[in-house]
């Protein structure tokens, strides 16, 4: 590349998914036998039917939605959200507490800036969500790897050692990405409890929230009075509402450092898509019905992906929930080369382990990311087949 390039980002990781995308290329697929994209957690159908009517309204008649706004989001985006909140988690979320972000990726990155910098660390668990790593090497930040027990959920006692002086927040993803783990809310507030003590941020990222198996409260972290003074929390209008091509996201932290978030967002992107916010709001008043069915359906795959891998000898679940399943493979291959073989063995793809870990840790290497979200019954039925029939001469052929 000619010039200089920012050392930070050289050191970077390319684009998972987009690399991915690439052991597609020139491949053909028997009509009998189509590619099933496993890669990307992400809805690839688009927004339900009504929802796309209101946008078209607003759209043609609603001259906001094709100007700048407020650079912490739409007011009454703001106020819907922090009442819904406010009520789903039992506790006090204020609309001065809500921020609007162009996607929940920007709203990471948007808290980096304001809490870390060159020097600093981050405490991720493993296996993390790449994006998470991504943005702390470009931004030059440690990224602090914390390995995961049984059920892929974090232990207090080994994030307490992973903190030291340069240490300025712990990052928990629930339900998890990759693993689909779901954290209960005890272990979420016994995290919150040492962050605390140690002085440092605890960022939840609860991307996938919509799509949680168990009923009642995800975690009681918002029934503290000064719950800001400690978490930051982010969400994503893009799986519950299938906005993913909108890009809205949010924070939820306190006033004082949404201030300092505004520098970011003002710099960046100066507002999240006006549409896009305008469609958020209108699913929160809107579309809470066919939500639940969304979850229900989604957990209905779960269950499917659960009960087909139970079926096959060798592999094994380490987690499942919301759009993600898991595994360690039964195969001698790294997962590295498995991912890519498997395009042209099975017509599969999915993700290696070894991109949600550090590069120095060996579990990924067994290890698959299946994003079954996308994947219909009938679908995941398929999916099952493929893999019972995998055989380890079907694996010797090169990868795309």
């Amino acid at each position: 590349m000619p010039g200089p390039v920012n050392a930070n980002m050289a050191r970077t990781m390319a684009p998972p998914v987009m690399e991915a995308r690439r052991w597609i290329d020139g491949v053909a697929f028997a009509p009998d036998r189509p590619l099933i994209n496993l890669s990307q957690a992400a809805p690839v159908a688009p927004p339900p039917e009504p929802m796309r009517a209101a946008m078209a309204e607003m759209v043609m008649h609603e001259p906001g939605a094709h100007l700048y706004g407020p650079v912490l989001g739409l007011p009454e985006l703001r106020e819907e959200l922090a009442a819904q909140m406010s009520t789903r988690y039992g506790g006090g979320v204020a609309p001065a507490q809500v921020a609007i972000t162009a996607g929940c990726n920007e709203a990471f990155t948007a808290v980096l800036a304001t809490l870390a910098g060159p020097g600093d660390a981050v405490i991720l668990p493993t296996p993390w969500y790449f994006n998470h790593k991504m943005a702390l090497d470009m931004a030059g930040v440690a990224a602090r790897p914390c390995p995961t027990g049984a059920g892929l959920l974090p232990d207090p006692a080994a994030l307490a050692r992973a903190i030291t002086p340069e240490t300025r927040a712990i990052v928990l993803v629930t339900p998890n990405n990759p693993g689909g783990a779901e954290y209960p809310p005890q272990l979420i507030g016994e995290i919150r409890d040492l962050a605390r003590a140690r002085g440092i941020a605890l960022i939840v990222d609860e991307t996938y929230r919509d799509f949680l198996s168990r009923p009642g409260v995800p975690h009681d972290l918002f029934a503290d009075p000064g719950w800001d003074e400690t978490v930051i929390h982010l969400y994503s209008f893009s799986k519950a509402y299938r906005l993913t091509g909108h890009r809205v996201g949010a924070i939820a932290a306190s006033p004082a450092r949404l201030l300092e978030v505004e520098k970011y967002l003002d710099t960046v992107t100066i507002c999240a898509p006006q549409l896009g916010q305008r469609a958020a709001l209108w699913g929160l008043r809107h579309l809470g019905d066919w939500l639940a069915k969304e979850r229900a359906e989604i957990l209905a795959r779960r269950t499917a992906v659960q009960a087909g891998l139970a079926t096959l000898p060798g592999w094994q679940l380490l987690g499942a929930g919301a759009y993600f399943a898991y595994v360690r493979h039964p195969f001698e291959i790294s997962s590295a080369l498995l991912a890519p073989r498997l395009v042209r063995a099975a017509g599969l793809l999915l993700l290696p382990g070894t991109m949600f870990r550090p590069a120095d840790d060996t579990a990924g290497q067994a290890e698959l990311r299946i994003a079954f979200a996308n994947a219909d019954a009938g679908g995941l039925a398929e999916v099952i087949a493929r893999l019972s029939q995998l055989t380890r001469e079907d694996l010797q052929h090169p990868a795309p």
